[in-house]
């Protein structure tokens, strides 16, 4: 099931640059004879999808030769931006948008009897990533394009997603997510010529240099081809056209000729298969060796190939002096996923280059930069030693000697402290021998930072405090942020031609000018035209929603949602306990709710997070049970949406009243959800955690609905060792619903959902849950009466979007490029 297609007839802000000759229409027709082969009215549907992506793609093909151009006149330094995912969704609408195209295209199209919606609509989002990093990296490849600094994006172009998720009997049911299964993306442009080979596997051999050193050579080693495939950036007005450079994995045709020689085919072939899986699927599953040796592999051969090519880049420039490279060049980690770029770029400049290792140090660790993500310490990356050993063998002994003379200056500063050796150093000893990829992102780096102000905070005090301690310099914080052209332009065009009304068209590329729509905080004109965009966009979701569950969902109701990966910390959970609780209260007590809600959940579960699919199951349940029981669903609806993707959070996040951001606090780095809905106009229930606490100190404590423990109160309930139980023993509501879940009240065919009270009440919680549920009630009936005052909830709305300036990725993009990057915008 497709996502709705937003409409595409609302106003475009700003002045298009026109790059490019010929009218679109001409370039489609062209495609269509020439490329495709066939004349329009002999085109599939997929067919027409790509000749116009292909007469749009010219347009930025124009715009990039232009922006290298002028790149290269300006001798601009670069960034270059390293992520395992590009979660960038579909192209031919946001491009047309940025390039100011909308209405050239849809004028073409019509004069062809084809809409562009029903086009937009055939396009499968780009399977190049999973949640929020991914998105956040679309996001600021976006707006590194819109203010014309040179950033340019390295990842992998996977043949297959993450995966598609359905549901099948109340449960997630994974399958392959083969979003290229009709061919190549018609936006990505194949660079054969810029392949590369990479090595793996073999062993390293000391040898003696022709001016008597000690050299080591990596020897008898395979080969990977990575190939290139550029997507192409465009800022807004399509002045500057930056690139993703994405590489699939090939074999070697040199190794494959070999074995083929030799006379055994079938290792031939099979040796095809395994290189080329590098780049088949994203993440892997790591829960058995080979598939740990895989994502190792897949991580190594991403930064290989990276910096090959950047150095390729960049070498003209340094004419042999490669002590220049730190002022040529940025490289930015999202995470520790490429986190062997330090590792790499040293064996470059060791065994290719042939320097010293005190300079190549000094070099590498100018260079690189490096973003944590995650405050869970079993998020971060760990790799058995065993597996560096058989698959890269150079580069562990490359990071042994990093660590030798690391922990050297560990002990000159801190003299017989064995304990803080053994949490600074990049290998864990037990309980199995590991490389610890965060330590080595952190010591090779030149910058550490976080992505909220709370977040940074916790990385220095309590995920990393021994390395902030020796090198506070370092650590940093950047607060993330999302792009205003995906998701006003695009997500939501109805609001984003309200705003240029309220506002002028200046807020696209300075969102702190909206601003100054506060001033109609007074006028019920204009929060009459609010309410009326909203409740456009909640009938779309109505539509969407009808179409997949065949339910039919009222928009007059409040539209109240949860969209994110399914994790325990970020408690789904939670909002489905609230809805088991309504739901007792009306079939029960006789309780007749004063507003009525929809609720909305969507996200995927990692395939081994038993926890988390049983999450998902329960929320099916509990829909099951509400949905067809007339006694709950005049007041109460409740479905879970499959195959959560970019493509719906643009039709779900327009339409939300309420924002479920309830992670516990301590856990979220940042999120970016919790943005997109509030810049749409939705009102946040949410925790202080992540950037909801800048959220709520941005749109005002009156605009936001604030619950649960702060980050120590956690800590205290845990230090405390604070049972849940004590929570159960002391709350009516809570025992009463917590046994309603151990007698199976609310089980159904399909769903057992006694492991509630198993997990909340039994074992540890260790999310405390039922710490938050009171609070989390409260707030909830609060909502509902604030809800029933309609200009109060308006007022609400419009200050959130107004107060949201500081939420552009435009905003975060420029602060990297300024205090980390050391780059001016090339305009």
């Amino acid at each position: 099931m497709t996502s709705p297609t937003p409409p595409v007839h609302a106003t475009q802000p700003g002045r298009p640059v026109v790059v490019g000759a010929g009218s679109l229409l001409e370039a489609i027709e062209r495609h269509s004879r020439y490329t495709l082969g066939l004349p329009w009215g002999n085109l599939t549907s997929h067919e027409k999808l790509v000749a116009v992506s292909l007469a749009v793609r010219e347009r930025l093909i124009d715009g990039g030769l232009e922006t290298e151009a002028r790149y290269r006149q300006e001798g601009a330094k670069r960034a270059y931006y390293l992520s395992a995912e590009f979660l960038i969704g579909r192209s031919l609408l946001n491009n047309l948008v940025n390039l100011g195209m909308l209405e050239e295209c849809k004028r073409a199209l019509e004069s062809k009897g084809t809409r562009l919606e029903d086009l937009c609509e055939v396009e499968e989002d780009a399977a190049l990533g999973n949640g929020g990093l991914g998105r956040l990296a679309a996001c600021f490849l976006d707006s590194g394009a819109n203010l014309g600094v040179p950033l340019f994006g390295y990842g992998i172009n996977y043949e297959y997603g993450l995966f598609k998720q359905e549901i099948q009997n109340l449960e997630q049911v994974e399958r392959p997510d083969a979003w290229q299964r009709l061919g190549r993306s018609p936006w990505q442009i194949e660079r054969m010529e810029r392949a590369c080979q990479i090595p793996v596997y073999g062993r390293v051999i000391l040898e003696t240099d022709s001016q008597g050193r000690k050299r080591s050579r990596w020897v008898d080693y395979q080969t990977i081809v990575g190939v290139p495939f550029d997507m192409l950036i465009a800022g807004h007005t399509g002045k500057t056209v930056n690139t993703l450079r994405l590489y699939a994995a090939r074999a070697s045709t040199d190794f494959e000729m070999k074995v083929f020689n030799s006379g055994d085919y079938i290792k031939a072939v099979e040796q095809k298969v395994l290189s080329e899986t590098l780049s088949k699927v994203l993440y892997p599953s790591d829960q058995v060796r080979q598939g740990q040796e895989l994502r190792l592999l897949q991580e190594y051969f991403m930064v290989a190939c990276a910096l090959r090519d950047i150095l390729r880049r960049h070498v003209g420039d340094l004419e042999g002096d490669y002590t220049r490279l730190p002022d040529r060049i940025a490289i930015q980690l999202n995470d520790t996923h490429p986190a062997m770029t330090i590792a790499e770029l040293m064996r470059l400049l060791l065994d290719e280059v042939g320097m010293e290792w005190e300079q190549a140090w000094r070099i590498t660790s100018k260079c690189i930069a490096y973003t944590n993500h995650t405050l869970l310490p079993e998020a971060l990356e760990r790799w058995p030693l065993h597996l560096f050993e058989v698959a890269l063998p150079r580069h562990l002994q490359i990071i042994y000697e990093i660590n030798r003379q690391f922990l050297e200056e560990v002990k000159s500063r801190w003299p017989g402290d064995e304990a803080r050796l053994k949490r600074m150093s990049l290998i864990e000893e037990e309980p199995e021998r590991k490389v610890r990829m965060a330590n080595l992102a952190i010591v090779g780096s030149r910058s550490v930072n976080g992505v909220a102000a709370i977040h940074s905070e916790l990385v220095k005090k309590e995920l990393v405090p021994d390395f902030y301690e020796m090198t506070p310099w370092k650590f940093n914080n950047k607060t993330n942020g999302v792009t205003p052209r995906r998701w006003y332009l695009v997500a939501n065009p109805e609001l984003s031609s309200l705003l240029t009304t309220l506002a002028g068209d200046g807020w696209v590329d300075n969102l702190d000018q909206l601003r100054s729509i506060e001033k109609y905080a007074t006028d019920q004109s204009v929060l009459d035209k609010l309410r009326k965009v909203k409740h456009f966009n909640k009938e779309r979701l109505a539509r969407y929603t009808h179409s997949v569950t065949g339910m039919v969902f009222d928009p007059n109701a409040m539209m109240d949602i949860q969209i994110k990966r399914i994790h325990l910390y970020k408690r789904q959970l939670l909002m489905l306990l609230r809805v088991a609780w309504q739901y007792l209260r009306v079939v029960e007590d006789g309780h007749t709710p004063c507003t009525p809600r929809s609720c909305l959940l969507a996200g995927k579960a990692a395939p081994g997070y038993l926890a988390a699919k049983r999450v998902i199951n329960l929320a099916c349940g509990l829909g099951e049970l509400i949905n067809r029981d007339p006694k709950v669903n005049r007041w109460l609806k409740m479905a879970f949406l499959p195959d959560y993707r970019v493509s719906l959070a643009e039709v779900m996040i327009p339409a939300a009243d309420l924002s479920e951001q309830i992670s516990t606090a301590g856990f979220e780095a940042s999120g970016t959800g919790n943005m997109k809905f509030a810049m749409n106009g939705a009102l946040t229930v949410g925790t202080l955690d992540g950037a909801n606490v800048e959220i709520r100190e941005e749109v005002g404590d009156e605009n936001f609905y604030l619950f649960g423990k702060t980050i120590e109160g956690i800590r205290q309930l845990r230090e405390g060792k604070v049972n849940a139980k004590t929570f159960y023993d002391a709350s009516p509501r809570i025992k009463r619903l917590m046994d309603a879940f151990k007698s199976g009240r609310f089980n159904t065919p399909g769903c057992d959902s006694t492991w509630v009270y198993s997990m909340l009440v039994e074992n540890e919680d260790p999310f405390h849950y039922l710490a938050d549920l009171e609070e989390y009630l409260d707030i909830q009936d609060q909502i509902d009466k604030d809800w029933n005052s309609p200009k109060t909830w308006d007022v609400k709305c419009l200050m959130n979007i107004a107060r949201m300036g500081k939420f552009s990725s435009d905003r975060t993009v420029a602060e990297y490029a300024r205090d980390i990057w050391g780059i001016t915008p090339v305009v």
